[in-house]
């Protein structure tokens, strides 16, 4: 006959399990947690049914200590072998990322090496904790000790699998999901998709995404953001497109990715769609997406509408305020981003090091040597944010192009961190400015010890020879491109008409108007002899080493250009978006076309942007 004592006592502690399953089940954490406390106090004793709902409350509450307590009342119960206890202090521990006790408690009994649930409960917490060798090497033993897995399982590893060295281990997991039939889970597939595209393979993540039967938004996404994230903005936008095409509603991750192309590309009227979309779907008090908005408006070229978003939004964080500090440094206006930064901090946010890379850059771009001088100074003194490498290469940018190199020689012998690449390739390109062909050979030789495969470093000592009509140099260098077996990256120029993206490189003949768009060069040629004369347009437009095209042909901006002029009325400002830095050459050529043809043409390059008109550029050349 059972004793009443011993019903009461079982009575009792049904009960308060009860009100524990509750409490944690709705997220009143804090709650379960003084319900686990009246119940020692009422001298009832918790069971295994009790801890798992204790111990989650404390991992949800980031209380390390009330857990570790609780694993003692757990060792003095005698509930340390229930699986969903050691699963509880296994999960608890690795969200604390005290990832050596939850594998001490693994390791100390012996029934959690043949659980399913264990292992996966390790698994998500060396995934969780950044530790993906260590979660790799316990799938392993998993399935060498013949325990079974499952879909949880392979959420909790293939996300350690989502770094490009371990690319090979990922596909053999996607092999193992194939063969045990754990492939059909969506949650599985999705996260195979987002491994292979944060690897980079968006190769073999197409191929996934395309054997998927029924894609849901998060597969969407996946793609999409994959493909952000890898560069290619192309295949974003026309994914977006096929999005439509079969009726999948975006969310805010959607826009996200397709306005990060739409920056990239100078997509400026796909953009503008999206920016109707959002309002239409109540997304509009985003800040992520607000913050996308203002950066995909600035850097397409249209800084009064990113300047009216920003004005209207509710609520500005230190992104929103970076983002447009970071467009008016770009088009040239240091004034106006210097008053942005001083404004941002008369709110109260303070400046982080981004922040400062933005005011900073924005100084150089204006030639306000001394404001930035001064910024530099600050960011460390008043905020305690120490300067890193990308500091020190605005700063060596903002006094190389003011040509104050001996102070230049200064700052980089007092930095408390080697120098890295892009210091040291910041000051080979201020000795291009001034032509100080000594200190761009100390400088190049210190550039490629650190990036001895970035060819833009060679071929900018090699201008630099050009100019200083050294030729002897420039046969040196183009012998180390050639023994070195390295290639120029291609430039390409973006024109956005109509919605649609056209693509050029140097010496495009691929475009269906080829033949006009040359055409159009002639005659701009043509023009600038009538308005300059012959012996005048040579000098006008003197060629450089950076920019023959015999090689390569004629230069993407230089299409992209005619392109324009083909395709819009005469009070249209020409927008073009360039991969790499405009060269001498097209500069000049621009600034001339601007003039000769009364347009306005914008152009980005890989630094800034220049706005051509009536013959000159709002860089003042100072770029």
């Amino acid at each position: 006959m059972i004793k009443p004592s011993i019903i009461s006592r079982s009575y009792y502690s049904n009960s308060w399990n009860i009100q524990l399953r509750e409490v944690a089940k709705d997220g009143y954490f804090k709650e379960c947690i003084e319900i686990y406390r009246q119940m020692l106090r009422h001298g009832d004793s918790p069971d295994s049914f009790t801890f798992p709902f204790a111990l989650k409350s404390c991992a949800s509450l980031s209380l390390p200590i009330s857990g570790s307590q609780i694993h003692s009342h757990v060792i003095k119960t005698g509930c340390e072998p229930d699986p969903f206890v050691q699963t509880s202090l296994i999960s608890m521990y690795s969200k604390f990322s005290l990832i050596d006790n939850a594998r001490m408690v693994f390791d100390e009994n012996v029934h959690s090496r043949r659980l399913t649930v264990c292992y996966n409960a390790l698994l998500a917490g060396y995934t969780h904790n950044s530790q993906p060798l260590k979660a790799m090497l316990l799938f392993q033993k998993m399935f060498s000790s013949d325990v079974p897995f499952n879909n949880i399982t392979m959420l909790g590893v293939i996300p350690a699998c989502a770094l490009p060295e371990n690319i090979g281990f990922g596909m053999s997991l996607h092999g193992c999901n194939v063969k045990y039939g754990t492939d059909c889970d969506s949650f599985v597939v999705n996260s195979l998709l987002t491994m292979y595209v944060k690897c980079g393979s968006t190769e073999l993540a197409r191929k996934l995404f395309d054997e998927i039967p029924q894609k849901g938004l998060i597969s969407w996404n996946a793609m999409i953001s994959g493909y952000a994230q890898n560069g290619l903005a192309t295949q974003v936008l026309d994914l977006y497109s096929e999005m439509k095409f079969f009726g999948v509603e975006p969310d805010p991750v959607t826009f996200v990715g397709v306005l990060s192309s739409c920056t990239h590309l100078g997509a400026q009227r796909i953009g503008l769609e999206i920016e109707q979309r959002i309002a239409r779907s109540n997304f509009g008090a985003n800040t992520y997406l607000t913050n996308a908005l203002i950066n995909m408006y600035a850097r397409c070229g249209n800084l009064a509408r990113a300047r009216k978003l920003f004005d209207v939004m509710g609520e500005k964080n230190i992104v929103s305020w970076t983002a447009m500090i970071a467009g008016y440094g770009m088009h040239g206006h240091g004034d106006i981003a210097i008053e942005l930064f001083n404004e941002m901090k008369l709110t109260g946010i303070r400046p982080d090091g981004t922040a400062y890379v933005c005011v900073l850059s924005a100084c150089s771009h204006a030639g306000l040597t001394d404001k930035g001088l001064g910024y530099f100074k600050e960011m460390e003194r008043d905020y305690g944010t120490r300067p890193g490498h990308e500091h020190y290469a605005c700063l060596v940018d903002l006094l190389g192009r003011a040509g104050r190199f001996q102070e230049v020689k200064e700052l980089i012998d007092s930095m408390p961190m080697k120098p890295d690449g892009a210091v040291w390739g910041t000051l080979l390109g201020a000795c291009k400015i001034h032509g100080d062909v000594k200190l761009a050979e100390l400088a190049f030789e210190r550039v490629i010890e650190l990036e001895p495969t970035n060819v833009g470093y060679y071929v900018l000592l090699s201008n630099i020879y050009t100019n200083a009509e050294n030729m002897e140099g420039v046969a040196r260098v183009r012998v180390m491109i050639r023994e070195r077996k390295l290639r120029k990256e291609p430039g390409c120029s973006y024109v956005e008409l109509k919605g649609k993206v056209h693509l050029f490189v140097a010496g495009d003949r691929n475009h269906p108007r080829t033949n006009e768009i040359y055409e159009m060069l002639n005659r701009l040629e043509e023009l600038i002899e009538e308005s300059y004369g012959t012996e005048a347009k040579n000098e006008k437009l003197r060629r450089s080493e950076e920019t023959t095209s015999t090689s390569a042909g004629v230069h993407s901006e230089k299409l992209a250009v005619a392109f324009g002029l083909l395709n819009t009325t005469a009070d249209t400002e020409i927008v073009i978006i360039k991969n790499l830095r405009i060269c001498g050459d097209c500069h000049l050529f621009m600034k001339v076309v601007s003039e000769v043809v009364n347009r306005g043409i914008l152009v980005r390059d890989a630094s800034r942007f220049h706005h051509f008109k009536d013959g000159t550029c709002s860089c003042n050349d100072y770029w």
